[in-house]
């Protein structure tokens, strides 16, 4: 895991993680067809490739328009639940299934990496002189709530020349289950024994009473501009590929 900056006041731990695609073959006849229907696929799944996929999707349709594919972000929790469900035809995840979750599928379900992106941690705090750093001890502890003040002794060590204030550090994080959630508790149980013996890792994890919660990448990034002394959990997507600006979940954009 690299550390560095990126943006305006923008601090971020690298850590790259795969979204994967599952997907069964004429699961529940939607891919059956006639010479007079379309094919219809329906899928849902994670919100950090959903641009990606969506565009994918349009071109595919503009070249098969035999091919009707419909992707609903919902996130990567929700999507699992469907597929298992067997309700829709594929389903999105940046966590993979389990070994005891691909064996309820029918026969036929294919487990795809699709994609990768990068999770980041950011944070809302102006006027302190300058850019803050955080240690992966520091930042296991911040989530942990061992740490919940900016000035805190821990954070000041290490960004001495920071005007951080006495001000209490307000978590924001996904209400839903989330693939990004499911890749920082992934990290943070590999970096933190404690993280890893308690809220552990998983779509929905206990970030404490009072962090605030939104439903989607893009709900949480709605609380961050208005909310200042904040951290929070995001995917740092770029689809070079398409014509859409990079996009940032869980802080503005930049």
């Amino acid at each position: 895991m690299n550390t560095g900056r990126t943006g305006r006041g923008l601090w971020w731990a690298t850590a790259v993680v795969a979204s994967f695609t599952v997907l069964t073959f004429l699961s529940h006849g939607a891919a059956q067809t006639t010479s007079s229907t379309k094919v219809r696929l329906e899928g849902a799944g994670a919100t950090f490739p959903a641009p990606l996929y969506k565009k994918w999707i349009g071109l595919y349709a503009s070249q098969n328009p035999d091919v009707s594919i419909e992707y609903r972000d919902v996130g990567s929790g929700e999507g699992v639940k469907r597929f298992l469900a067997q309700s829709v035809d594929f389903g999105a995840s940046d966590g993979a299934l389990t070994d005891e979750q691909m064996a309820t599928l029918k026969p036929g379900a294919r487990l795809v990496p699709a994609t990768a992106g990068i999770v980041v941690l950011a944070y809302n705090l102006p006027g302190i002189g300058g850019q803050l750093r955080l240690s992966r001890e520091v930042y296991a502890d911040i989530f942990l709530r061992k740490i919940d003040k900016w000035n805190d002794p821990r954070l000041q060590a290490i960004n001495p020349t920071l005007n951080l204030p006495n001000r209490s550090i307000a978590i924001a994080a996904r209400q839903d289950g989330s693939g990004t959630t499911f890749a920082l508790a992934n990290h943070l149980s590999a970096v933190s024994e404690a993280w890893r013996s308690g809220p552990g890792v998983g779509y929905l994890v206990d970030w404490g009473g009072r962090a605030m919660r939104a439903r989607g990448n893009e709900g949480v990034a709605a609380l961050m501009p208005g909310s200042s002394a904040c951290l929070w959990q995001a995917f740092k997507t770029r689809l070079a590929s398409t014509s859409r600006p990079a996009i940032t979940a869980g802080r503005p954009r930049s």
